[in-house]
């Protein structure tokens, strides 16, 4: 089945995702982690969904958003070119509002933008279950006021806040602005 659509607004109980806030982080060569208390999964707000166009494969459990996909949740929005949400057939599927989301995969661009931050990157997995997500690609830019850490693999735990960010052969960039502390 696919539907050409503009606008789409889903009520899920399993959120898309919330704001994404990175406290500061030690320098490392390879790897850095720190907490990231603000990715979570939120249950509580709607998701509005929007796409050129919205193919729902109801035997494969898959919705395919492409074309301009942007997705709201509060103050946080998520764009790229693609993105397949997975789901399992609780409730009576994608089309009655009551598939439970197992995973969503974005790419082609990503931007993940909250009130405080700002991430780019080649793709991206948001795991439900596992509560993990995953940003990757050549360049992952994670930006937070005039903070900036760059890597090629951003992984979070969104239960414990966990996050490490990689650097795949290369080095983690991290550039910190003193102003950006909090007062004491």
């Amino acid at each position: 089945m696919a539907w050409n659509t503009t606008r789409i607004v889903a009520a899920s109980s399993a959120a898309l995702m919330a704001a994404a806030l990175l406290a500061p982080v030690p320098l490392a060569a390879q790897e850095t982690s720190t907490r990231m208390p603000g990715l979570a999964i939120a249950n509580d707000q709607p998701i509005q969904i929007e796409s050129d166009k919205l193919e729902i494969k109801e035997a494969e459990k898959r919705a395919i958003f492409t074309g301009n996909v942007k997705v709201t949740q509060g103050d946080t929005t998520l764009q790229s070119g693609l993105m397949v949400v997975h789901y399992t057939n609780g409730g009576g599927g994608m089309t009655s509002g009551g598939g439970d989301i197992e995973s969503i995969d974005v790419s082609n661009k990503v931007l993940l933008r909250t009130a405080t931050q700002t991430a780019s990157a080649d793709k991206g997995t948001f795991n439900m279950v596992r509560e993990t997500a995953v940003l990757e690609g050549e360049k992952v830019v994670l930006t937070q006021g005039d903070n900036i850490f760059i890597g090629c693999r951003l992984t979070v735990n969104m239960g414990s806040s966990e996050a490490k960010l990689e650097s795949c052969g290369g080095r983690v960039r991290i550039q910190l602005d003193p102003k950006s502390r909090p007062s004491q």
